[in-house]
């Protein structure tokens, strides 16, 4: 496609038409010559809002780019119910790859009940691969919204699911070739898969009413990284056994073959929680068919401790995704 905004016959067929979920609370979505949309919320009501870039692949981008804001939006406590997206792409785009792009979208919009409600399209030749940002807007009750910054000395620390879903995914998605002179094709496929895992949006609900004190989800930086965050967001110390954080056996191989380490994996599908039980918790996740680990404890002064088998180490302040680099 030529440089510069899409055409707006584009816009229309493979943009506009393939947004098909809609919510009561958006009185102006998205259209031709829209640049703002307009969101109605009741009295009691909070906006809780989030943008993200997906910056790391172009595999499922769409898909990608809106669980990683629902799950951003969903950390709080809230409900999800638009996105706004930005869509930078190279000139060697078609229309068939923005109109894929945007089916994706609307699969995840589809299942998580968001309407997109806005955004911008253009090709540019300041990229040389496609570049969605997404900014997520989500409601919330005025005294029930949770913080990060909000764990509490005692408390359990909580992990759903398995850490390094995403980057796994991503990798075996982005090196399938490589991978597969090493791995057999059902393993490769079974790592490309777990991206299915990546919305936390259904773990954040339960939690969310369960009296949960600070959420935090796992993205870049990866657990180690998260656990940093919402220990330096809450002024508080960490004790974490580091043979109890749950991980796929997929992760460690890739991340052998690769010389990464998965605790500094983006791990978007993990949501890090702190909570005064965690067993009971787990117990009301199980019954929602979340998996979820008790990793270890908050404790009293800044000493963010990792024991593994007897040996203490202190975790380090995030550094830059192991997943960059593969590239």
């Amino acid at each position: 496609m030529k440089i510069g905004k899409v055409p707006e016959n584009v816009l229309k067929r493979s943009v506009i038409k393939q947004i098909k979920t809609k919510r009561k609370e958006i009185l102006v979505g998205a259209g031709v010559g829209e640049d703002c949309a307009v969101i109605s919320l009741a009295e009691d009501e909070v906006f809780v809002m989030s943008t993200d870039p997906i910056t790391g692949t172009v595999h499922d981008i769409g898909s990608l780019s809106v669980h990683v804001t629902a799950n951003d939006i969903a950390s709080s406590g809230a409900e999800v119910i638009g996105v706004m997206l930005s869509v930078l792409l190279p000139e060697e785009t078609t229309e068939a790859d923005l109109k894929a792009m945007m089916e994706q979208v609307e699969k995840v919009c589809a299942d998580l009940n968001i309407q997109t409600v806005g955004g911008h399209t253009e090709i540019t030749k300041a990229v040389n691969q496609p570049i969605i940002t997404v900014t997520g807007i989500g409601k919330a009750k005025k005294d029930s919204y949770i913080t990060t910054s909000g764990a509490k000395v005692g408390q359990d620390v909580v992990v759903t699911k398995w850490i390094a879903l995403e980057g796994t995914s991503i990798i075996a998605k982005e090196k399938e070739k490589e991978l597969l002179t090493k791995f057999p094709p059902a393993f490769i496929n079974e790592a490309k898969d777990l991206g299915r895992y990546l919305s936390v949006v259904p773990e954040a609900a339960t939690a969310a009413k369960s009296g949960v004190s600070a959420m935090h989800d796992v993205t870049e930086g990866g657990i180690f990284g998260a656990l940093w965050e919402i220990a330096e967001a809450s002024g508080v110390g960490l004790e974490i056994d580091l043979m109890k954080l749950p991980i796929k056996q997929e992760t460690i191989e890739i991340c052998e073959y690769f010389g990464l380490n998965p605790y500094a994996l983006i791990s978007s599908g993990s949501m890090l929680m702190t909570i005064d039980n965690g067993y009971d918790l787990i117990r009301k996740l199980e019954k929602e068919g979340i998996k979820a680990t008790v990793v270890g404890k908050i404790t009293s002064g800044k000493d963010r401790v990792l024991l593994n088998e007897g040996e203490r180490r202190f975790l380090e302040p995030p550094k830059s995704d192991e997943l960059y680099k593969i590239y």
